[in-house]
């Protein structure tokens, strides 16, 4: 198992980046500013995202990371958390008003976002 630190910071600045981890080459842990460590091969090999919790430093690099892979994506990438943690990606980040709602994008039935 290859484990690799993105990003272990509570903000942003020169060398800093918010809490990421990759597992592997498919596997990331929290979605924050770390993910921007990645490179778009990479990051449209990740298949699956566990998330801690759904502060803002855990999951700030989470959209991103899936519009810019968007036309790369074959297969869902898998956001694997707590109910209430899916509930406010849901309800206050992939909502249409912050950022589209990738579970139903390119359509309903082929999603590159399954929570």
């Amino acid at each position: 198992m290859d484990i690799r630190i993105l990003g272990c910071s509570g903000g942003i600045g020169v060398g800093l980046a918010t809490t990421s981890m990759a597992i592997d080459e498919d596997i990331l842990i929290d979605g924050g500013t770390g993910l921007g460590e990645l490179s778009l091969d990479e990051m449209a090999a990740v298949r699956h995202i566990f998330l801690t919790h759904s502060h803002l430093d855990h999951i700030a690099g989470l959209p991103m990371l899936v519009d810019s892979i968007f036309e790369r994506i074959r297969t869902p990438i898998v956001v694997h958390a707590r109910p209430e943690t899916l509930a406010a990606l849901r309800e206050h980040i992939f909502n249409w008003v912050v950022w589209p709602d990738f579970s139903k994008l390119p359509n309903a039935e082929r999603p590159v976002l399954r929570f």
